[in-house]
C-alpha cells in the first residue's frame, strides 16, 4: 500500500493552499460570514478556471476524471483557510448524486455547468426533527398528472440561498422517497437563511405547491435513499479532509501563539501543562489524518469503505472538537473573540459534527458494519 501523493497531487495542494492564502485570508472569511451571500462569488469563479469544480467528474461530462485524493486535498486546504463557499454543497453532495443517479442527459447537462462553475446545488434533505434516517423524511410530493406538488418544510439546508437548482428528498405517494431537480427560484419556495454557531449558509426551505415535472426525477421514484446511502460515505470522507485541516490550523496556531505569549516571565509553550495539551492535539491530529488517507486511497481502490467513512467521520467530529477547544484552552477565553482565529474552527469544528451524521449516528453504523 502507498499512501503518499503524485507529484501532480502535491502541485494541487501547493496550488490550493497558495490560492487561498492570496484570495481568503482569515479577515475576508469574516467578512463572507457576515455577507448576504455567504461567499465570493469572484472567488467561484476563480476555482471554477483553475478546475477544481470538475476534479470529480469524468470527461464525458465535462470533467477532469480525477482521483478521489485530488479533490480530499483540496477540501483540506478548503478547511486549512475555513474557506466558505457552496463547494460541499454543489459538486460534493449533488455532484456526487447526480453521477450516481441521474440520466446520461441529466450528467452531461448538470455536470457539465457545475465543473464550468455556472451552476450551484443544495441538497434539501433534512427537516424539523433533524433525523438523520429515512424515517425523517415527510415532505410530500402528491402526484397530479404528468407532474408532482411538492409541500412541506426542509431545515439547514446548506447554500439554499445561494442556489440555482435544489436536489430535494419527498415522499412520493406509494413509490417512496424519490428526489426531484427542483429551481430554487420557484415562486412557490420561500428561502430564510438561519442564524447559526457557525455563520454559514443554513437555511430554511418552505415548500408550497411547487410544480415538478416528472422528467426532473434523479433516478427512479422510491430510489431516493437507496442512492443517497451509495454517496453518502464519499461525501463524509471529503467533509473528514476539510475537518482534519482546520485540525491542523488550530495546533499551529497553539503553537505560534504558546511560544508568544509570556506569562510569569517566560512563554507559556514552556509549562508542562501546554506542552501535553499540545501533545495530546498532535496525537489526536496524527491519528485522524493517517486513518482519513488511508480511507481516501481505499475509495481510490474501488474498496467499499461504508464501515471505515463511518468509523473517520466519528472520529474527526470527536477530535475536531478537542483539538479546537485545547486551540481555544492555550489562548485563553480570548480565542474565541472575532479577533483571533481560533474561533473561526472552534465554531465550524461543532457545526461540522452535524454534517453527514453526528458521532452517534456513526457509532451505530459502525457497530452493524461489524456485525453487532
Amino acid at each position: 500500500m502507498d499512501f503518499g501523493f503524485t507529484e501532480e497531487q502535491e502541485i494541487l495542494r501547493n496550488m490550493a493552499a497558495k490560492f487561498f492564502e492570496k484570495e481568503c485570508p482569515y479577515d475576508k472569511v469574516r467578512e463572507l460570514e457576515e455577507s448576504d451571500l455567504g461567499y465570493s462569488p469572484e472567488m467561484w469563479s476563480k476555482m471554477a478556471e483553475l478546475g477544481w469544480m470538475g476534479v470529480l467528474f469524468p470527461e464525458e461530462y465535462g470533467g477532469y476524471g480525477g482521483q478521489f485524493a485530488d479533490i480530499a486535498l483540496i477540501m483540506e486546504e478548503m478547511g486549512k483557510a475555513a474557506f466558505p463557499s457552496p463547494f460541499f454543497s454543489t459538486v460534493i453532495q449533488c455532484g456526487l448524486i447526480i453521477l450516481e443517479g441521474g440520466s446520461e442527459e441529466q450528467k452531461s447537462d448538470l455536470l457539465g455547468r457545475i465543473a464550468e462553475g455556472s451552476l450551484i446545488m443544495a441538497l434539501a434533505q433534512f427537516e424539523e426533527e433533524g433525523s438523520y434516517l429515512p424515517a425523517g423524511i415527510r415532505l410530500n410530493a402528491g402526484l397530479q398528472g404528468d407532474h408532482y406538488v411538492l409541500n412541506g418544510t426542509k431545515m439547514f439546508v446548506m447554500d439554499a440561498n445561494v442556489a440555482d437548482k435544489l436536489i430535494v428528498l419527498a415522499r412520493a405517494g406509494d413509490s417512496g422517497i424519490t428526489l426531484f431537480l427542483v429551481d430554487a427560484k420557484d415562486p412557490g419556495i420561500t428561502i430564510t437563511k438561519m442564524r447559526t454557531i457557525a455563520m454559514d449558509n443554513n437555511c430554511e426551505v418552505v415548500f408550497k405547491e411547487v410544480t415538478v415535472p416528472k422528467d426532473h426525477i434523479l433516478g427512479e421514484p422510491g430510489k431516493g435513499w437507496e442512492i443517497l446511502e451509495k454517496i453518502g460515505p464519499k461525501a463524509a470522507v471529503a467533509k473528514s479532509a476539510e475537518m482534519v485541516g482546520g485540525c491542523r490550523i488550530c495546533i499551529d496556531k497553539s503553537i505560534d501563539y504558546a511560544k508568544e505569549r509570556v506569562q510569569y516571565g517566560k512563554p507559556i509553550g514552556g509549562y508542562q501543562i501546554i506542552q501535553h495539551y499540545m501533545a495530546n492535539m498532535l496525537l489526536a491530529y496524527d491519528t485522524t489524518y493517517n486513518y482519513l488517507y488511508k480511507v481516501v486511497w481505499m475509495i481510490d481502490q474501488g474498496t467499499d469503505v461504508t464501515l471505515e467513512a463511518s468509523a473517520v467521520k466519528a472520529a474527526l467530529n470527536e477530535q475536531y472538537k478537542f483539538i479546537s477547544e485545547r486551540a481555544i484552552q492555550v489562548h485563553g477565553a480570548i480565542g474565541t473573540s472575532r479577533e483571533y482565529d481560533t474561533g473561526l474552527f472552534y465554531r465550524r469544528a461543532k457545526a461540522s459534527e452535524y454534517v453527514l451524521g453526528d458521532t452517534g449516528y456513526h457509532y451505530e453504523r459502525v457497530a452493524r458494519g461489524l456485525g453487532l
